[in-house]
């Protein structure tokens, strides 16, 4: 009998190896996607699925030690593509590396999406704290970056939360003057300008998500950073907002571009005026049009529909900002723990238990602006050590410590990939 069943779950471990080895193949004889110079991203785009991914090897790891169902849907989930995060690194080492993944897509022909996560002072020291020493270190970095894709397509996104939290927004009034929040934003034009140097490169800014900063807010903030350069922002990375939610949220911030930059002569250099999600004129406001504050409730977003149709219109489709939406780990929403069990902040945004992954990543998303689904934030990786504020070093939601940011989390890889909504399938069957 133990033979019996040994050889039952050797067969079920060759038979996922072969689908593997045979997605392999197909990613490999794919034809070339027809996208043009300088506008990477199209509807026939094709992204690179790496063959040793994290998703990959666990894959592996779990059919051979017997745990067939988690195994498989690794193994899912590895056919699909998934950014990879540059972090640092000597700009030799990052010219090598970045070289090195833009070649190996190229060979497949697909475009890889490529992560830049090294900007001084990055999510304000905390978590994911690290980034160049400084500005100057920073720009070598990236031109080291640049290099290395040279003329082969790539999309590249920049600086997860590099706008969002910019330093004025970290606690403890750590840029008094102002200074660090002007290099940064400077760092991230200069990023732009550099990336967009490259014949075949797209580049997105972060913006953050739909529950953090208003419209108007983190617009001009995408305006200052050099998005008019870009080919434009990438919305809910790391972050579990709904897609539809996130779409709609991106979609004013395109129209607020629009309405600061093109629109009438008297609204011009005022995306402060733009409503926001959370806009209500039923709401007080110090009487400036788009300054009105509620909820963040959905519920409220028909008046900044409203809004935007009297005062924006429907400028043309060419005239928008593009944006791209990141659905690695939203496919349950974000997560609300039962009232009263913290007393402090319950960290909804750090490894929330019972979450799953979202919608498959495509060109083909419906929404006239958003130009990919993506899955940026590496599905399996921890978000830190969380502990809900309660003091100690663990986390009660999982009862144990967390593994650090950025780190491999097999469980939870397993528990996002088990609720994944829409299910998981092998990702060739849907074109990637």
């Amino acid at each position: 009998m133990r033979s019996r069943t040994f050889r039952r779950r050797t067969a079920v471990v060759t038979a996922a190896l072969t689908v593997c080895a045979a997605f392999a193949a197909t990613a490999a004889q794919a034809a070339p996607a027809p996208a043009p110079a300088r506008d990477t991203v199209t509807s026939a785009t094709k992204f690179y699925v790496d063959p040793n991914s994290k998703a990959a090897r666990q894959a592996l790891d779990d059919l051979r030690g017997g745990n067939i169902e988690d195994g498989l849907n690794m193994a899912k989930l590895a056919s699909y593509p998934q950014a990879a995060w540059f972090t640092g690194g000597t700009p030799t080492e990052t010219r090598t590396d970045v070289t090195k993944l833009v070649r190996a897509a190229a060979l497949t022909h697909r475009v890889p999406v490529l992560v830049a996560y090294n900007i001084p002072g990055r999510d304000c020291s905390l978590y994911s704290g690290g980034g160049a020493d400084s500005s100057a270190a920073y720009r070598q970095w990236i031109d080291a970056f640049a290099r290395g894709i040279g003329g082969k397509k790539a999309v590249v996104i920049l600086e997860p939360d590099g706008l969002a939290a910019l330093p004025k927004d970290c606690a403890g009034d750590v840029d008094p003057t102002g200074e660090l929040t002007a290099h940064r934003v400077a760092d991230l034009d200069y990023a732009v300008r550099t990336l967009k140097n490259g014949a075949n490169t797209s580049v997105y800014l972060d913006a953050g998500n739909s529950q953090w900063r208003s419209v108007g807010d983190i617009t001009q903030r995408l305006l200052d950073a050099g998005a008019e350069r870009s080919d434009g922002f990438v919305l809910n990375i790391s972050n579990y907002q709904p897609t539809d939610q996130t779409s709609h949220y991106g979609t004013w911030i395109s129209r607020c571009m629009w309405f600061a930059t093109q629109g009438p002569e008297w609204s011009r250099g005022h995306a402060d005026w733009c409503a926001s999600q959370f806009y209500s004129p039923a709401a007080p406001n110090d009487g400036t049009p788009g300054n009105a504050v509620s909820s963040t409730d959905p519920s409220t977003w028909h008046w900044t529909d409203a809004w935007y149709d009297q005062n924006v219109g429907s400028p043309s489709g060419k005239d928008l900002a593009h944006f791209m939406v990141d659905t690695s780990r939203n496919g349950k929403g974000p997560w609300t723990p039962q009232p009263g069990k913290y007393s402090g902040d319950p960290e909804t945004w750090c490894n929330p238990p019972g979450r799953g992954i979202g919608p498959r990543p495509t060109t083909d998303t419906g929404v006239p602006l958003v130009d990919a689904y993506l899955y940026v934030k590496t599905i399996g990786e921890s978000d830190g050590s969380c502990t809900r504020n309660t003091g100690g070093t663990i986390d009660p939601e999982y009862g144990v410590v967390d593994p650090a940011a950025g780190a491999w989390w097999p469980e939870q890889a397993h528990e996002l990939a088990r609720n994944a909504e829409p299910r998981l399938t092998l990702g060739h069957w849907s074109g990637f």
